[in-house]
């Protein structure tokens, strides 16, 4: 019996790193992950440390189809990204996007409960650095209910000269299905395909205009696009803050998605100090490119940003581990049927 594709992965040269974030982002100020070798190049394991073990196995099996070369041939060479503007003042935020050069920015708001005031001014500067031709999107994580949804989200509209879309206003399929239905800012689902069972169901309930997608977190390339072929709705490829050895698989997807429409959220390399591949791939006119293969960490990088607690190497390397036995137990995912690049 041929062994389980987690097996084809050195384990034991895996290094834990700690990237420190140039603003809190997500909550963190720190990313944290694992890079791990295998027959193709290297993948990265990087779930967010308050996700359990079952959650993660797909961030592994993502690594997985990264380091044995499972990637479907690209459709395009390049993608277009929008810059990601974190809960910062509008002057801060208005210098991200100027300097990102980028058509499309999405803003971070709703970081905390009094937040809305701040949010209008950072929209309102993002605008401004956008111009009235850029598209202009807003997360909100889910932590809205549909009355501060409907409340809120029309003042920002107005800042924002009119929002692309609204991603994840709230965080069940009924209430976006009835923000969708109340109010005419398109709506963008995020956790609730990429933590669904079934991602259609987002589409059959009219709870979305758009689907954002999440490779690492949903399993690999191959998976994605099933969820995607499945969601049925327009996509954009979302990073999972990801160094440039993980963003490589989401570009992957990103290139061999049969349509590509919108802007996807890639670009967010320039929130870490740093990155672990020599000369990360950074926007140009909006743009990054596909990648071929698997990129391959810089050993300097490496160095430079490895976990300096050892009892946090411990618990990262302890944690793939028991991911690692939870995805050997998994069959291994089936490609389609489109020849590899």
């Amino acid at each position: 019996m041929e062994p389980h594709p987690v097996d084809q992965l050195d384990l034991g040269a895996a290094r834990v790193y700690a990237i420190p974030m140039r603003t809190r982002f997500r909550g963190i100020t720190v990313r944290e992950g694992v890079v791990l070798p295998g027959p193709a190049g290297w993948g990265e394991f990087c779930p967010f440390p308050e996700y359990d073990d079952a959650e993660s196995a797909g961030w592994l099996a993502t690594a997985v189809e990264q380091a044995n070369g499972g990637w479907p041939a690209p459709l395009r060479d390049r993608v277009a990204v929008n810059v990601t503007v974190p809960a910062v003042d509008p002057g801060r935020a208005h210098r991200i996007v100027l300097d990102a050069r980028c058509g499309t920015a999405k803003v971070k708001v709703a970081d905390h409960p009094g937040s809305h005031a701040e949010d209008l001014d950072r929209v309102a500067a993002v605008r401004a650095a956008l111009g009235p031709a850029g598209a202009l999107r807003v997360d909100v994580n889910g932590r809205w209910d549909v009355p501060t949804t409907l409340a809120r989200l029309p003042e920002l509209d107005a800042a924002a000269g009119g929002l692309q879309y609204v991603e994840q206003p709230c965080a069940s399929v009924p209430e976006l299905a009835e923000v969708r239905r109340l109010q005419p800012v398109p709506v963008a689902a995020d956790e609730s395909i990429r933590r669904a069972t079934d991602p259609a169901r987002v589409a059959l309930a009219g709870a979305a205009d758009v689907a954002v997608l999440k490779c690492t977190p949903l399993g690999g390339v191959h998976r994605a696009l099933r969820v995607a072929a499945g969601a049925g709705l327009p996509c954009v490829v979302s990073s999972a803050l990801e160094t440039g050895v993980g963003i490589a698989a989401q570009l992957a997807l990103a290139g061999a998605l049969p349509g590509l429409e919108l802007a996807c959220g890639l670009g967010t390399g320039s929130l870490l100090v740093g990155d672990l591949v020599a000369g990360p791939p950074r926007p140009v006119d909006g743009h990054l490119p596909v990648p071929r293969r698997a990129p391959t960490p810089d050993p300097a990088s490496l160095d430079r940003f490895a976990q300096p607690d050892p009892a946090r190497v411990r618990w990262w390397l302890n944690r793939l581990g028991r991911v690692a036995e939870l995805v050997r137990r998994l069959p291994a995912s089936p490609p389609d049927r489109r020849p590899t690049g």
